[in-house]
């Protein structure tokens, strides 16, 4: 699947421009966001686009940071694979272990369902694995080309405000808060490419 680039907002995020980015088969129509506006749940996590699907083998359709964020967020829950962006044996054999533990179908393919399931809610504050797929994902849309945070794990001050500005941002298009959480609806929003240049 390849994106296609769609100017949003240009939103200078100390230092850090989102520009949105959109997969070409699914791009949302835009929702004109507003504190009035109700928005069906499903009509909303339909205009982010479906989840990436990933399996072993090579995955160049996502950038690796995709791969990576999958692999950080499968250590944030006991898994301990090396955060490479390749999904090869040891990443399948942790998605699989994953899914049989958490009752889902044991295909060793991340769909919906366990993209779903592997997230972990983060906010100032949080620590770990899933701290840094987030400040990965961040760093992934630094369009000056180097880092923007050290990808140590804690959630402070400079990466919620990334967070809030990402959201902004976001919500000149689609019905989004922001609160400077990363629920399932950032998340799924980081993870599909949304304002990656």
């Amino acid at each position: 699947m390849k994106t296609t680039a769609r100017v949003l907002a240009m939103v200078p995020v100390l230092g850090v421009c989102l520009v949105a980015a959109t997969p070409a088969q699914a791009a949302p129509t835009p929702i004109v966001a507003s504190s009035t506006v109700t928005v069906d749940v499903r009509e909303a996590a339909v205009s982010l686009g479906p989840w990436p699907v990933l399996r072993r083998g090579p995955n160049s359709v996502w950038p690796a940071v995709t791969v990576r964020s999958l692999q950080y967020l499968l250590n944030a829950h006991g898994a301990r694979i090396t955060v490479d962006g390749v999904f090869g044996s040891a990443t399948e054999a942790a998605v699989r272990a994953y899914q049989r533990t958490h009752g889902l179908v044991v295909d060793g393919v991340v769909g919906n369902a366990t993209w779903s399931s592997v997230v972990v809610t983060v906010r100032r504050g949080s620590t770990g694995s899933a701290v840094r797929a987030l400040q990965d994902q961040i760093n992934h849309r630094n369009l000056e080309g180097a880092n923007y945070l050290a990808v140590d794990g804690v959630f402070g001050p400079r990466t919620e405000t990334w967070v809030r500005g990402f959201q902004t941002a976001m919500s000149a298009s689609l019905p989004f808060a922001v609160d400077g959480v990363v629920g399932p609806r950032t998340w799924r929003a980081l993870v599909v490419g949304w304002l990656a240049g």
